[in-house]
């Protein structure tokens, strides 16, 4: 999950302007991102809840194992690794596609993401699962915040977190083979603090470009899907954020 988190830098020049979007046009823009953000996890939300409640579906994707653990079934796999394919698509697929089919991808990969993640429903309490969510709520609001009203320029710092966004998908795949608890904690450590921190910068960044968008000669099509790659953006910010925090704090049924 975590190296989803992908620049758009069809539109650098955008993101060179200073974050002083506050017209109609920039305010219009960051409402939107968030707006197409808040939908995708509800997307997400229904498709986890609807599988993980129903038990013929949820069998679709796992089997359990002999000491209680979840083994994915082919279907699993599938759906665990399809998020990625919807994240290159959209990604490189940027120039070419409309904003419609732009839009249509995003919510078809929340919906899988959202049915990829299910499983945290059936191992983790209910309670750990709604304070976690809370808590990343809590932190992407005050963070976002932060960026989107602070004067400094987070673009150093952007840079710095995003090579620890990529130690840490390193560290992941050394502990796949490790399967070390310990090193599994300190990841979702330093990924709570990674994710916060880019949250800040990501909001900045959208910022930036909606100010762009002011004297920009971008069409309409474009601010959609530029929005739609904002929300995606941030979308996987907060969803990175909540999985590490459930790492760390979250009561497992069994």
């Amino acid at each position: 999950m975590d190296n989803y988190n992908k620049e758009f830098s069809n539109y650098t020049v955008l993101d060179s302007q200073p974050a002083t979007g506050t017209g109609a046009v920039a305010k219009n823009f960051m409402a939107n991102v968030f707006l197409w953000m808040f939908v995708a996890l509800g997307v997400s939300t229904l498709f986890a809840v609807l599988y993980s409640s129903n038990q013929t579906l949820f069998q679709e994707l796992y089997t359990q194992t002999e000491r209680g653990g979840l083994r994915p079934s082919m279907l699993g796999w599938v759906v665990t690794f399809a998020p990625f394919a919807f994240i290159l698509i959209m990604q490189y697929g940027f120039a070419r596609l409309s904003a419609s089919t732009l839009t249509l991808l995003f919510l078809c990969f929340a919906a899988v993401l959202g049915i990829s993640l299910s499983y945290i429903l059936i191992i983790y309490t209910a309670g750990s699962v709604v304070g976690c969510f809370g808590s990343a709520s809590a932190m992407f609001g005050i963070m976002a915040f932060m960026g989107y009203t602070t004067d400094k320029d987070l673009t150093s710092f952007g840079r710095i977190l995003s090579m620890g966004l990529i130690g840490i998908v390193i560290a992941m795949v050394i502990n796949m083979f490790l399967r070390s608890s310990m090193m599994g904690y300190l990841i979702s450590i330093i990924g709570v603090a990674v994710f916060t921190g880019l949250t800040a910068y990501d909001v900045q960044k959208l910022k930036r470009i909606g100010a762009g968008l002011e004297y920009e000669g971008i069409s309409a099509n474009d601010t959609k899907k530029l929005a739609i790659t904002g929300a995606l953006s941030l979308y996987l910010d907060f969803i990175n954020l909540f999985l590490m925090l459930l790492n760390l704090f979250g009561n497992r049924k069994n």
